[in-house]
């Protein structure tokens, strides 16, 4: 009898615990759900899906205006594959001391339908492979010198 008893307590612990893990699943994934996109794939959703997303591309020097005030700018966005397709894109927000034309950056915020503006909420620079080939080469200098 005392077996039986100890089982239905294992048996209730179980289905908490899964349930829990159930609902926690479901929550994290609903609600942490971005859409990480180049500007083609951004342009050829539906406007309502791009609410909030993460996309990449390369600014271009036409259109760069910085913000007044020095926080933030209004540029467009180049899809890295096919550079005539570009969307504008206003961020508000510290620019990165790397953000300039042809850097690639990726935005995150979402697509006004109504200006067909991509408003970014934030900005983050690749970092150039310049940097990793000065290292290389600055590596391989100390090496012939050591």
């Amino acid at each position: 009898m005392a077996a039986k008893k100890n089982t239905s307590i294992y048996v209730v612990a179980f289905a908490l615990f899964a349930a829990g893990l159930g609902w926690l699943l479901y929550s994290g994934l609903s609600s942490g759900s971005v859409y990480f996109v180049n500007v083609s794939e951004a342009l050829a959703m539906e406007p309502g899906k791009l609410i909030q997303a993460r996309m990449f591309g390369t600014v271009l020097p036409e259109g760069l205006v910085p913000a007044p005030g020095g926080l933030g700018a209004t540029f467009v966005l180049a899809d890295k594959d096919n550079p005539a397709v570009t969307v504008s894109v206003d961020y508000r927000g510290a620019l990165p001391d790397t953000f300039k034309p042809g850097v690639e950056v990726i935005v995150e915020g979402g697509l006004d339908p109504a200006a067909k503006v991509f408003k970014a909420a934030t900005l983050m620079t690749k970092c150039p492979s310049k940097y990793q080939k000065q290292r290389d080469e600055e590596k391989a200098a100390r090496a012939v010198k050591g």
